[in-house]
């Protein structure tokens, strides 16, 4: 749809502020861990593709876009030869992504140099896939970064953009990063480069860490209810924070997007698939089961499972093994933010009262930081469960290495409850896993494995939490 230039012109000068020489307004001084890995391919990509920055509505992305761009500016980049423009905006939206880069150069004149173009919800261009494609072969002088919050991987406009765009995942806030965002003053902590560092540490070492981190442990069960998106993160309400981030999931990602992007009809169904994703976060699925408490075929509810996968809502874990044993074996659903299953049940703080919820939040956030660290490593993640319900709740294999991590968000952990790990240790032939506990007084050797080849290794969540931001970022940085 054609809209007046005049009109599409005001919004654009609104969303670029640096045409008019003024700065950008309420831009956050630190930088997520993720920046440093936009900056590399904004300023010398090591190849000739776009940037496609996804992650959920509300993680961050917008955020990282404009410190990129105050970057540019910052390096002597020419304001005229850089656009921004969010087609989740309705004029823009209906004026197209050519009209939009039309109107930019009526506007501002083209200096020399490189063109940056950032383009925020992406999805809502018409044939988004085929448009980046064809500026990526065809426009040299552009480097495209485009974001994505529900990009529809199940259609053909994906296949299209093999090697045109590197990927760049953002999840939501690491606790690291929650504490940094709040401005919160705490003791300081050793810094730590491995977790496999930690199996050399002194006893008397860890035991005065766990007693110089007691402060921590509030502030992290604040993050499991506020999570780790940066608008609510900073609301001190629990309820409102709650409030808001339902309404971005509920009535945003999954009302509006699923609708307009995937042409999804039977909306109900859809918000009902992820209500009960809610009720069994961390749960292994049941596709039957939950398609005959929703009514719908097993082909439909397999196929709201893509959809709020590619929305970036979910993770999916597979079962530890090769072959037969996956085909056959069905996966666990993770959240991918402990705050969402409470916010979307508008739980409040009872969360905090209830040590069986309690333990599904902090195992949703190991998750969460585990996967956000190792991603791009070649890291494959997946559960082990034998016949007699035994199981580990999550199991990193990458580089000839097998490290299980078994999550225990209690007060008390009894033998019983680690057979499972143990089992896996011992059938495996592993030297090394971590018990991820409660209490900060349980840091250090399980003495149950002193004799064992496997020594397992008890890791308070806080810690684990803090430490994987802190070393997300480093490596970043590095």
């Amino acid at each position: 749809m054609r809209i007046e230039n005049e009109e599409l012109l005001a919004v654009l000068g609104q969303f670029n502020p640096w045409w008019q020489h003024r700065f950008i307004p309420d831009l956050p001084e630190w930088h997520r861990a993720v920046f440093s890995e936009l900056q590399r391919w904004v300023v010398n990509p090591p190849a000739a593709r776009a940037i496609f920055l996804s992650g959920a509505r509300q993680v961050g992305k917008t955020t990282l876009l404009m410190q990129s761009i105050q970057n540019l500016l910052k390096m002597g980049v020419p304001a005229e030869n850089i656009l921004y423009a969010t087609f989740d905006h309705p004029i823009i939206k209906l004026a197209g992504v050519d009209q939009v880069l039309e109107a930019w150069r009526i506007r501002e004149s083209k200096q020399e140099g490189m063109e940056y173009i950032f383009l925020d919800e992406a999805q809502f261009i018409k044939d988004w896939g085929t448009w980046i494609k064809h500026q990526v072969d065809f426009f040299k002088h552009r480097r495209i970064i485009f974001t994505g919050s529900a990009i529809p991987i199940l259609q053909s406009d994906q296949e299209s953009g093999v090697g045109r765009w590197h990927n760049i995942r953002l999840t939501t806030l690491s606790f690291y990063e929650y504490i940094k965002l709040k401005k919160v003053v705490l003791p300081s902590l050793p810094t730590v480069k491995s977790l496999k560092e930690l199996f050399l540490w002194p006893r008397q070492e860890l035991r005065n860490i766990g007693e110089i981190a007691q402060p921590y442990v509030g502030h992290f069960h604040s993050y499991l209810l506020h999570g780790g998106f940066p608008q609510t993160a900073l609301i001190e309400s629990i309820t409102q924070a709650q409030k808001l981030l339902r309404e971005d999931i509920i009535d945003k990602a999954i009302k509006r997007d699923m609708t307009a992007l995937f042409g999804v009809r039977r909306v109900l169904d859809l918000e009902q698939t992820f209500l009960y994703l809610c009720l069994n976060d961390g749960g292994i699925l049941d596709v039957g089961s939950l398609s005959s408490n929703l009514q719908v075929t097993r082909q439909t509810a397999q196929h709201f499972i893509d959809l709020l996968e590619a929305s970036h809502l979910i993770f999916r874990l597979p079962p530890f093994g090769y072959g037969k044993e996956i085909l056959r074996g069905r996966y666990k659903i993770y959240l991918a933010d402990a705050a969402i299953a409470p916010a979307v049940m508008l739980k409040g703080r009872s969360v905090i009262d209830n040590p069986d919820a309690l333990g599904v939040a902090a195992e949703t956030a190991t998750l969460k930081h585990l996967f956000t660290h190792y991603y791009q490593q070649n890291i494959r993640f997946a559960y082990w469960r034998d016949s007699k319900g035994q199981e580990v709740d999550l199991i990193a294999e990458g580089g000839g290495q097998v490290v299980p991590f078994e999550v225990k968000y209690r007060s008390q952990i009894d033998m019983k409850s680690l057979k499972g790990i143990i089992k896996f240790c011992n059938e495996k032939k592993l030297n090394r896993g971590y018990i991820i506990s409660k209490s900060l007084k349980d840091i250090g050797f399980f003495e149950g494995s002193q004799n064992s080849h496997c020594q397992l290794f008890f890791l308070p969540a806080t810690l684990l939490c803090y430490w994987m931001g802190e070393m997300e970022l480093a490596l970043e940085e590095d």
